[in-house]
């Protein structure tokens, strides 16, 4: 037994060593793009929205007046994705002058129905900039114009921005900052941002593209078996020599509500074990450093030998120093950064629930459709 709280006790020091040495940082907050000067007079006739929508009249209803004050001229394609709910009628609604709505088929075999969504809206594409937006994300005043600018200033062909996820119940307060800090860590936006096309990461929620490399990379086609379509993309992309840039923004925010502990478990779940390419290996060793890491320290300081101790409170603290820039940049409250070691275990869990439910078949449910064999 002594043996192996050694063992936990040393893979976790290694681990939070070797990330609090990394030069990249991947638990900071600094790449960050945020709205400046927000101007109504900003012409965007050459950007197109495309959002591909399935059942979401009320998120519509809220996103596409925050899109008509971003500026003159932008172009709107929605794609309702077989509706019930009433969502071609809210868009049009809410919708201004250069909405056009696409009216979605059903998806083929070996489609995931978003990316077969956008792929029915790029051939309604005519602008030389393409906004990949989700139906729940707001954009604030003047952050499209502030895409565009950035993309140009930093000469890259993708720019992406994680939304700020709603954190207003107890759950989504517990959880959603830790979501988007352990995204960090596995897709590092610093070296997702460098030329080399090794790491790359997006966020779905908020891509904005050269739509003639969308075309030279083929389009979603090329990426329609794809779960994990943003990463997909944004790697298609590197693949291809372009560059491609993403950070946290508080000017994009999603609206989605995930207000019980199950809820943000099957949002999770999803894709998790997709995370890890659905590998057994890669599982197992993913569940002894989290374990090793998150959640032996706290177990450790209360156990015997003094080594142990010692190296579990080296965990702890490393853990809550890592967390706390994340928090400080949704504006949370430090004490949170104290429930890790509860937070990584949850997060382990939904990973193993990610992969039963791949075993048994069941790769990805959402708005009632299930995926197998993506």
């Amino acid at each position: 037994m002594e043996t192996i709280l050694i063992f936990f006790a040393i893979t976790g020091a290694i681990t939070w060593l070797t990330i609090l040495l990394l030069p990249w940082r991947p638990w900071g907050t600094r790449e960050v793009l945020d709205a400046s000067s927000p101007s109504a007079d900003e012409d965007l006739s050459d950007i197109t929205v495309l959002i591909p929508a399935r059942n979401e009249a009320d998120m519509l209803q809220a996103i596409l007046p925050a899109l008509n004050q971003q500026g003159s001229g932008l172009n709107i394609i929605i794609v309702d994705d077989q509706s019930i709910d009433g969502t071609s009628e809210a868009a049009r609604g809410a919708g201004g002058a250069n909405l056009h709505i696409v009216r979605g088929k059903a998806p083929p075999a070996g489609w995931s129905g978003k990316l077969w969504a956008l792929e029915q809206g790029r051939g309604h594409l005519s602008t030389s900039l393409v906004l990949l937006l989700d139906a729940d994300i707001e954009p604030l005043p003047g952050i499209i114009a502030e895409l565009r600018k950035t993309m140009r200033e930093k000469n890259v062909h993708l720019i992406s921005l994680m939304a700020v996820l709603r954190m207003e119940t107890f759950w989504e307060r517990l959880l959603m900052p830790a979501f988007i800090y352990f995204f960090k860590l596995l897709y590092p936006f610093h070296l997702s941002n460098s030329s080399s096309s090794r790491v790359a990461a997006a966020a779905g929620g908020c891509i904005l593209l050269e739509t003639r490399v969308l075309d030279e990379i083929g389009g979603f086609n090329s990426l329609r078996g794809a779960l994990i379509d943003d990463c997909a993309l944004a790697k298609k992309v590197k693949s291809r020599g372009y560059r491609t840039w993403m950070g946290l923004s508080h000017s994009v925010r999603s609206l989605r509500p995930y207000n019980t502990m199950r809820a943000i478990w099957n949002m999770v779940a999803r894709t998790a074990f997709t995370q890890l390419r659905y590998s057994k290996p890669l599982l197992i060793l993913c569940t002894v450093i989290m374990l090793a890491s998150f959640g032996m320290p706290g177990i450790g300081l209360l156990l015997s030998p003094f080594s142990v101790k010692l190296l579990s409170a080296f965990c702890l603290v490393s853990m809550v120093l890592t967390y706390l820039p994340t928090l400080k940049f949704y504006r949370m409250s430090v004490w949170w950064a104290f429930a890790m070691p509860l937070i990584s275990s949850l997060y382990l869990a939904m990973t193993w629930t990610s992969a039963i439910n791949h075993w048994r078949g069941q790769t990805s449910q959402w708005k009632g459709r299930t995926y197998t064999g993506l």
